[in-house]
């Protein structure tokens, strides 16, 4: 079977390897699409430090390649978890500023490559209403509903996102969907005139007017809540401060591979709460049924389809091309 591997930065090797041995209570499957994005692309320059070789690859969709069990039988379409729980012996307690969940393509080895063996717990079925591609965006959609469900909105509430990235529109189409606010906030025009497109009402450019504005959409009162989204670069990380209400909740979203510094100083003065999501990992189910019930549409996002053989190219013109994250879900098809 093909298999690419990241052997230093910038260095990424297809070979052929023998199939992964069975091994009791792992099934193989066979990954037929798997998403790459802008941090995808980090990893693969060398910004983000990762220990070579590294199968590259953290979201991915697959079917399962051989007689299963129960909900997983052969044919089967799955999604491939991109996080999973790091693997305890039991005896030794681990240093509790340690990562609780490994992830795939940085941490550990990811999906780009034909065949992996993962456990039941590892992977959910997709249903029939969810296409392949919708597939690849399931962990996106359970960050914006852990984010979601963390600020508690109120009916009428406004919420400040800042960061008009995919996971930053996704969080909006949810509040609407909630019946919520959202006020979307981003230094870069483009991203807020595509998600003008997605159906959020409210957009308004991070300029030195900023507070000014949001507070002339909400009466004076500022907002309830705020949320940043720290792969939407370019954006202030402390601008939920400036923009949130006393006493309101500021969600603060970021990868493993992101690195915030935040001035807590109006958050203390607003005595604002504040909670941190990584992952969504654990609201998988929950993004199914919301993109099966349409609680969300990505469908504005253009899914571009890319051979094997350009994966390279790919992450490459990723920061040549700093504004494609824009409209556009980049994934590889290896059964093309």
């Amino acid at each position: 079977m093909n298999s690419w591997k990241l052997v230093g930065a910038k260095q990424l090797v297809k070979s052929e390897v023998p199939l992964p041995k069975q091994e009791v209570g792992l099934l193989r499957v066979r990954v037929t699409k798997v998403l790459l994005n802008r941090q995808d692309a980090a990893i693969y320059r060398g910004d983000v430090r990762v220990k070579y070789p590294l199968t590259m690859g953290r979201y991915a969709v697959g079917f399962i390649a051989e007689d299963g069990f129960a909900e997983f039988t052969k044919g089967t379409r799955v999604v491939l978890h991109g996080y999973r729980p790091v693997p305890s012996d039991g005896t030794e307690r681990r240093d509790f500023s340690a990562d609780d969940y490994l992830a795939c393509g940085r941490t550990a080895d990811g999906f780009l490559t034909d065949f992996v063996n993962v456990a039941p717990e590892d992977m959910t079925p997709l249903p029939a209403s969810v296409s392949d591609e919708r597939g690849l965006l399931l962990h996106n959609i359970a960050v914006a509903k852990e984010i979601a469900d963390h600020l508690g909105a109120k009916r009428g509430q406004h919420i400040v996102v800042v960061g008009a990235d995919l996971i930053g529109i996704l969080v909006c189409q949810l509040l609407i969907y909630q019946q919520a606010a959202p006020i979307l906030v981003d230094s870069n025009p483009l991203r807020l005139e595509f998600a003008r497109t997605c159906g959020v009402y409210y957009t308004v450019l991070a300029t030195s007017h900023l507070v000014d504005a949001v507070a002339s959409l909400t009466g004076g009162r500022l907002a309830g809540g705020a949320v940043y989204i720290a792969t939407a670069s370019g954006n202030d990380p402390d601008i939920p401060f400036l923009l949130c209400a006393r006493e309101g909740k500021v969600i603060y979203f970021a990868t493993s591979a992101e690195k915030l510094t935040v001035n807590l100083d109006i958050a203390f003065r607003k005595h604002l709460s504040v909670h941190c999501v990584s992952h969504g990992i654990k609201y998988l189910m929950a993004a199914i049924n919301l993109i099966a019930n349409k609680a969300v549409d990505p469908s504005p996002f253009h899914a571009n389809a890319h051979r094997s053989s350009g994966v390279a190219k790919l992450l490459e013109e990723y920061p040549l091309k700093p504004d494609r994250d824009v409209d556009e879900i980049n994934f590889v098809d290896l059964l093309q």
